[in-house]
């Protein structure tokens, strides 16, 4: 069993020991907090020090619990944070921004409180003094930019005006809040650094090794920011290739990785090195024959056998190599994609949930040639097939959980070089069809902006628009003009398919409430009273109504509505997804 060492200490009991010397190691996030948090730090310290502003009301006995750090002591007698960078990197700044201001006071209580902080700064002899060259934290974190402004702060306390980054920031904000609190209460000043070094409390939690400290880390809840799955993977890593002598070549690979996914992957959950990790444990578990419709969590994935995925060459070269797959698919790389592959994709983008990007991940890392990239026909096929079971299955088994069963199964004959078929999920034409009549189509269900995107974009001669260019849903026929006419005798024909359409935000605005007469000129385009030309839309649809109708009534809604079941029917009959 993994020794543990656990011992409740005040900041000065943990920051003067001997052998406190802190390393933030490579792998770490950047120093983040910023004013806010700082603040709250501030509030919360100066309220347990001096309850109601009153100094006298303090009782000396009671502590402040600031929350747990874990560490442990690499071989270098170095002891590595694993959790509470943030929170000791803050303290540190307070520290230093108290000692240059007692730096200056020549009381004898100054004095004595001055140098118990320098104890706690900087690593001292035998006699207590304070060597100012050697500090007692210390950060190698590879993608902080400004780790040298931190440990120049804490040595010399000073600091340009120019430096705008968080440990200036933070460090100017102590200094300031000193001052002011020593203009207010001149009479306390000398407490407050006491009360913080002798009453507020850490937990450090010192472990026997890295993985044991990353375990229980993952058990913790941090104040702070805390470390995400891919920072834990990062470690991994960073021991991985360290060991082989090739730690410069992982950290400038990790930077590339994590440039490439923060510009592409806008994640709910997790941060976007975590997308990229989830969306290789789908080609991994497929290639385990993985079936099961419960996912278990990334890092459950990830550690089994002592992380022995992440200590394979391939994996960093594929989680490149995906990366690369999905910037060039956001991007819309033409380079990469013909017109038609990029129409299908833009489709996707607005499908009812995100399991299509697993499965299209799992399809490019096992159908990709040695060019990283992947056959046209093929591909047309799998991503008309993916579009088209997964918007019928949204209507029949809506939620993406119920997906993950058929999904999962067709994963595994991928990597198995089998064909998708679906066939053990395949749609019965007539409840399909009623399912798709009765249903409710508010915007607020994404199937809704689902199917109007398959709709607009599925013919070849609609230009493909910016991946980033804002659509809402139109009503053709509007909800204004039904209130103000009543001229639909089924009034839920507004919220039908047939009365629906794409059309870009700042259009839909616009036209919104008008008659179908006076929105032509919105969908077709108009030069205004200055003499400017204003856009018409990009859905040709829309444009060709605008040039052959002057009204869209009750019987267009209907039969229009009627074209699009019937044409997403003869969709899925085209990829042999109905039953016979």
């Amino acid at each position: 069993m993994s020794k543990l060492n656990v011992d409740q200490k005040t900041i000065w009991l943990l920051f003067s020991d001997k052998k406190a010397d802190f390393l933030i190691p490579d792998y770490q996030r950047p120093y983040a907090w910023e004013e806010e948090q700082c603040q709250t730090l501030w509030d919360d310290i100066f309220a347990f020090a001096f309850p109601d502003n009153n100094s006298d009301k303090f009782n000396s006995d009671d502590e402040y619990f600031l929350g747990s750090i874990v560490i442990f002591e690499n071989d270098k007698g170095k002891k590595e944070v694993i959790d509470g960078q943030q929170r000791l990197t803050t303290l540190m700044l307070l520290l230093r921004a108290f000692y240059a201001k007692f730096g200056n006071m020549k009381d004898k209580n100054s004095i004595r409180t001055s140098e118990r902080i320098a104890q706690c700064i900087w690593k001292t002899n035998e006699f207590g003094q304070p060597n100012l060259d050697e500090l007692k934290i210390n950060s190698e974190v590879a993608t902080d930019n400004d780790k040298e402004e931190f440990l120049q702060i804490l040595k010399t306390g000073k600091m340009d005006k120019v430096q705008k980054s968080n440990y200036a920031k933070n460090y100017r904000f102590f200094q300031e809040k000193i001052e002011n609190f020593l203009s207010e209460y001149p009479s306390y000043f000398a407490y407050l650094p006491t009360r913080i070094l002798n009453n507020c409390i850490l937990l450090p939690i010192e472990a026997e090794s890295q993985d044991t400290a990353l375990r229980i880390f993952s058990t913790l809840n941090d104040r702070g920011l805390p470390l995400s799955d891919a920072d834990i993977f990062k470690a991994q890593f960073y021991k991985y290739y360290s060991d082989k002598n090739q730690k410069d070549t992982f950290i400038e690979q990790w930077k590339e990785l994590e440039e490439i996914t923060t510009s592409i992957f806008k994640p709910l959950n997790g941060t976007p090195m975590d997308e990229l990790f989830t969306r290789y444990m789908y080609f991994l578990r497929a290639k385990q024959g993985i079936k099961s419709s419960t996912t278990e969590a990334l890092r459950k994935f990830y550690e089994k056998n002592n992380y022995s995925i992440l200590k394979q060459d391939e994996t960093l070269s594929n989680l490149k190599i995906l990366a690369d797959f999905w910037n060039n698919v956001y991007t819309q790389n033409p380079d990469k994609f013909s017109p038609n592959i990029l129409r299908k994709l833009f489709i996707l983008n607005y499908a009812p949930n995100g399991m299509w990007t697993y499965f299209l991940s799992v399809y490019f890392l096992h159908n990709k040639n040695g060019n990283n990239q992947l056959d046209e026909k093929p591909l047309e096929d799998f991503l008309d097939k993916t579009i088209a079971f997964i918007w019928a299955y949204a209507f029949t088994n809506p939620g993406v959980n119920a997906l993950r069963t058929p999904i999962y199964a067709e994963m595994i004959n991928i990597v198995n070089n089998k064909s998708v078929t679906f066939d053990e999920h395949k749609f019965d034409e007539n409840t399909l069809r009623t399912t798709i009549n009765n249903f409710e189509f508010n915007n607020l269900r994404p199937i809704t902006r689902s199917m109007l995107t398959w709709w607009a974009f599925k013919d070849e001669n609609q230009e493909i628009p910016k991946i980033n260019i804002n659509f809402d849903i139109e009503h053709i026929f509007s909800k204004k003009r039904q209130e103000n006419e009543n001229t639909l005798s089924n009034t839920k024909l507004i919220e039908s398919l047939g009365n629906k359409s794409l059309l870009e935000k700042t259009i839909n605005i616009r036209a919104s409430d008008y008659r179908f007469s006076d929105k032509i000129k919105y969908y077709k385009g108009f030069i205004n009273d200055k003499d400017k030309k204003i856009e018409g839309t990009m859905i040709s649809e829309l444009i060709q109504l605008a040039n052959t109708k002057t009204d869209f009534t009750e019987e267009d809604i209907i039969e229009r509505n009627e074209k699009i079941v019937n044409e997403f029917i003869n969709f899925l009959k085209q990829k042999k997804l109905l039953k016979q």
